[in-house]
C-alpha cells in the first residue's frame, strides 16, 4: 500500500494544476489555474469563454476582464493589462497559453 504525506500530494497539484506565469519586467504575473480558484470565480470564467462565442462579443474587453478573474492579484493584473495596452492579439496570445496550461484542470473542473 502507498503513503503520501500531505505535502507531496500538494507538490503533485502543484505539479500538474500550477499557474500560468508572464515575466513582466523585474515581476511575475500568475494567472492560477481554474481548479485554484473559487467556484463562483471559475462560474464567472466560464459564461466569460461562453460569451466569446458570441457575434457581437468585445474580445478585447471579455479577454481582460478574463485576465482579471485568474490573475492571482487584481494588481497584477491591471500591471499586466496596461503593459498589453489593448493589444488583441497579445490578449488572445495570453489566453490561449493559459487555456493550454489549464486544459486539464478545466476538464476536471466541470465534473466538479
Amino acid at each position: 500500500m502507498a503513503s503520501f504525506s500531505l505535502d507531496d500530494i500538494r507538490n503533485a497539484a502543484e505539479a500538474r494544476y500550477g499557474s500560468t506565469d508572464i515575466e513582466l519586467g523585474d515581476e511575475t504575473v500568475r494567472l492560477l489555474n481554474p481548479l485554484r480558484l473559487p467556484k463562483d470565480t471559475r462560474t464567472k470564467l466560464s459564461q466569460l469563454q461562453d460569451d466569446m462565442g458570441g457575434e457581437d462579443a468585445d474580445q478585447e474587453e471579455l479577454l481582460s476582464e478574463a485576465i482579471r478573474l485568474v490573475a492571482e492579484h487584481a494588481t497584477a493584473a491591471d500591471k499586466l493589462l496596461k503593459a498589453v495596452g489593448g493589444d488583441l492579439a497579445v490578449l488572445a496570445e495570453i489566453f490561449d497559453r493559459y487555456g493550454k496550461g489549464a486544459q486539464v484542470g478545466e476538464a476536471s473542473a466541470s465534473a466538479a
